[in-house]
Order: structure tokens, then C-alpha cells, then sequence
């Protein structure tokens, strides 16, 4: 029988050797997980705002129910020379076709989809997340006359698979740096106190049409921002069209 003599040094650095390549595989496969739950790819995120010197900021507003105060905001953006770009969920559009139209008609709004039925997007398969934008887009087109190449998601909600159905479709994925809050019934003094301490170079601004004091507040808003030297520029003459990238806050840079 034989025996085998192992140094006591030869045994240290052995097991010295054997730990520090398991805290290393440890260390990439939790990186692994890590990239992968966080979604860090900046292909992966919406446009949340935009870098630029330009203090230039976008206001926008997601219709989905009522309709009432829509003419009025319609008119206070002409009336203060502003711009704005409106998120239309598609049986909005239907169901209110004669204020999408006086809408679509004004050379100072934009519109853009809001989904056909205003559902949790990343919940759905491909083939329905594509009959969502694909048949709300075609409705406001046939009732505007107009090419619809922004979406913003319901709730915000939004999923790798997402947003390639979007790239694959032509549509811009648009979410928003500065919130209004104003459907939780904020008051006038309070949404303009948001927006207009929030806003920055680049700011896309969340609203809504049928906010309960959103048509108050506008006036003092447009004003508030401006008093700051913004400008006002529609979502589609705000962002980039190519050769930018998307940093991990939603940024949108030019390349």
C-alpha cells in the first residue's frame, strides 16, 4: 500500500484557489441575474425624456374616459401659443370622434395611441400586443387623416417583447419624466406646483384630459413654464428619430 505525503502549504493554497473561483462564478451568475431583472439594456426602455440645451419641455395627455374639458384644453394650448401631444385610447376615439376631429384639426396638436383597450401591455401575448396597436393606430389614422407613430402604455406597463412589437411597427414607445398626478384630484395650485418645479431640458410631462382641476391648472402651468424660459414642442418634434441611444433612466441622447 502506498501513501501519499501532501505539504500542509500545498493544501492551503489549494483550497485558497478552489474558493476564489466559487465566489467568482458566484459573482457572474448573480451579475447574470441581476442585468437580467433589472432590464439594464438601454434598447430596452422608453423614451422618458430628452437630452438637449434647448429648454424646450412637451405636454402631453392620455384620454381613455370623459371628454368634457378636452375642447377647453384644445383651447387654452391656442390661445397661451402652446404645443401638445394627445394619447388617444382607441374606443376614446371612437366614441368621441367629433372632438378627435376638432383636435386633429389644430395645427398645435399631435396624436398619438394609447392602446385600442387600455390593458396591462407586458401581460399580453405578441400577436395581441400587435392587434392593440395595430388596430388603434389604423381607427385615429381613418378618423384624423393623420400618420400616428407615437404610443404610450397604459399604466405605464411595458415589456421587453413590447417594445420590439413597437420598433417592428414604427411606433416610438413614449412614457414621461414629470407626472401631474392630477387624476388623484389634486388641486389647481398643486398640479402646477408639480409640473412646474419638475420640469427640465427635455421634460415630457404626464397629464390627463379629464383630470379633475387639469383644465384649471393649464393656464398657470403654460405660464408657470414659460416665466422659466421653456418652450413648448409637441412629443414627435421633441424626440430623436435616429442615431440616438436611451440611457437607463429613459433619457433619450443623440449619438
Amino acid at each position: 500500500m502506498r501513501f501519499w505525503v501532501v505539504k500542509r502549504s500545498t493544501i492551503i493554497v489549494t483550497l485558497a484557489a478552489a474558493i476564489v473561483l466559487a465566489l467568482a462564478m458566484t459573482a457572474v451568475y448573480y451579475t447574470g441575474a441581476a442585468s437580467i431583472y433589472n432590464n439594464v439594456s438601454p434598447k430596452k426602455v422608453p423614451i422618458y425624456s430628452v437630452e438637449t440645451d434647448e429648454k424646450v419641455v412637451a405636454l402631453t395627455f392620455d384620454a381613455a374616459w370623459g371628454a368634457d374639458k378636452t375642447e377647453g384644453l384644445l383651447k387654452t394650448i391656442e390661445e397661451k401659443d402652446a404645443r401638445a401631444t394627445f394619447f388617444l385610447v382607441s374606443f376614446w376615439a371612437d366614441k368621441y370622434r367629433d372632438v378627435l376631429k376638432t383636435l386633429a384639426a389644430s395645427d398645435r396638436i399631435e396624436i398619438g395611441t394609447h392602446s385600442a383597450t387600455h390593458p396591462y401591455m407586458s401581460k399580453l401575448s405578441k400577436d395581441r400586443m400587435e392587434l392593440e396597436l395595430t388596430t388603434s393606430r389604423e381607427l385615429i389614422e381613418s378618423i384624423t387623416g393623420r400618420k400616428v407613430d407615437l404610443f404610450r402604455p397604459p399604466y405605464g406597463d411595458y415589456s421587453d417583447g413590447l417594445l420590439n412589437v413597437c420598433k417592428s411597427l414604427g411606433l416610438y414607445a413614449i412614457q414621461w419624466d414629470v407626472d401631474s398626478l392630477d387624476w388623484k384630484g389634486l388641486s389647481k395650485e398643486q398640479i402646477t406646483s408639480r409640473i412646474v418645479g419638475s420640469a427640465k431640458n427635455g421634460s415630457i410631462i404626464l397629464m390627463h384630459n379629464d383630470g379633475e382641476h387639469t383644465l384649471e391648472a393649464l393656464p398657470s402651468i403654460i405660464d408657470g413654464l414659460r416665466a422659466k424660459g421653456f418652450t413648448f414642442k409637441t412629443v414627435g418634434e421633441l424626440i430623436y428619430r435616429d442615431n440616438y441611444t436611451i440611457d437607463h433612466t429613459g433619457r433619450q441622447i443623440r449619438s
